[in-house]
């Protein structure tokens, strides 16, 4: 079962193309195939990819990646009350700002490494959070969040005529399934950057700063100017999804700045793999999957899919399960995960890893025990 194939960039981006752009018939079977959902799985998707950059090549753990996420959000809201409802200059003004707020935080966080790295950008995080909400409400709106009004002036589209206009891409209205292929394509386009950065010299680098940082110092080699490249990149990431989220829905809020934004992009890395190129989207497509559907099962529905049980049975089984779902969602993200940080340190891929070594060797006894059986007839 040796697949070479797969470790050509070209086949690889094609299959991931295809996967994405056929999402729809692939994930209705399992309930996800809604253009909301799969908006999700693709801007979280890239959240956790540029996060990924960071923490999966170099071992810096930031937990202020959120910072980001919400001044992509803010910039895109003000793009569209400002200057026009085409999500194109929204989306390229988020990416630029998340990486003018990038290169601050990060010149400053990487002044530190390990726990003390962490501990600053969780830091300028709650501080982020903390000016959106109160000190720059002005820009922000505070907690009400920063949303369209009748009265925005759009000096490129003009004022609004009856009712709020939507977000729209040079005509074609960013709702529903359009919505999702935009964002689809900037995934598309997320992954081949992030494929490209693993493959490349700087990749390498990123991945000896993470093996031995201290060894590459003494031999003269400043990691400081790689860190804070990949530090910003990835603060870009973080910008361009925050841009979708509000291309999907015009509303920023600085809840979407607290530190339980940055702590759930962490969970999926490390749930699908860190430091791998699929591994982050395994896990935001998992946690995002039970946030939505596992959330939003009742006794009602666990009774529909255990009806082929005898009634007692089925009535014991579902008093089980329903305390796994519905608001219990999170106890079995929580098993999940200690699941797989314990038997699986190297995330679900890993654990797919494992799979395929376990069929490829099946494979290869049943292959062995041919020969000698064609040895013995001769």
């Amino acid at each position: 079962m040796n697949m070479p194939l797969l470790k050509n960039d070209w086949v690889i981006m094609a299959i991931f193309t295809v996967a994405v752009l056929t999402a729809p018939l692939w994930l209705t079977p399992v309930g996800a195939g809604y253009p909301d959902l799969m908006q999700k799985f693709a801007i979280f998707g890239i959240f956790a990819i540029g996060f990924n950059l960071l923490f999966g090549l170099t071992g810096y753990l930031s937990f202020g990646h959120a910072v980001f996420l919400g001044v992509g959000s803010y910039t895109a809201v003000w793009s569209f009350k400002l200057l026009t409802m085409n999500v194109l200059p929204a989306v390229i003004f988020s990416i630029l700002l998340a990486g003018v707020f990038a290169v601050v935080i990060g010149y400053l966080s990487l002044r530190r490494s390990g726990i003390y790295f962490s501990i600053l950008t969780l830091a300028f995080a709650q501080m982020s959070y903390n000016l959106a909400y109160s000190v720059l409400t002005p820009l922000t709106n505070g907690e009400t969040g920063l949303q369209l009004t009748m009265d925005d002036p759009r000096v490129l589209d003009g004022p609004a005529g009856q009712g709020l206009p939507s977000t729209q891409l040079f005509g074609i209205e960013m709702s529903g399934y359009n919505g999702f292929y935009f964002c689809a394509v900037m995934l598309i386009l997320g992954f081949f950057i992030s494929l490209r950065i693993f493959r490349s010299p700087f990749g390498l680098k990123l991945l000896a700063i993470k093996s031995n940082q201290t060894r590459m110092k003494y031999t003269g080699f400043n990691t400081r100017p790689y860190l804070l490249t990949a530090f910003v990149i990835s603060g870009m990431y973080a910008g361009l999804a925050g841009s979708l989220m509000a291309v999907t829905d015009p509303l920023a809020g600085a809840e979407r700045m607290q530190w339980t934004a940055s702590g759930e992009v962490v969970l999926m890395t490390i749930l699908g793999g860190a430091g791998t190129l699929f591994g982050p989207l395994f896990g935001a497509g998992i946690i995002k999957y039970f946030e939505n559907i596992f959330s939003a099962m009742n006794d009602g529905r666990l009774h529909e899919i255990f009806a082929f049980l005898p009634d007692w049975l089925e009535n014991i089984v579902v008093a089980i399960t329903g305390e796994f779902v519905g608001e219990g969602w999170h106890l079995t993200l929580g098993l999940l995960f200690m699941i797989v940080v314990i038997f699986l340190p190297g995330g679900v891929v890993e654990g797919i890893r494992r799979a395929s070594a376990y069929v490829k060797g099946i494979f290869q006894s049943s292959g062995d025990k041919d020969v000698a059986l064609s040895a013995e007839k001769e």
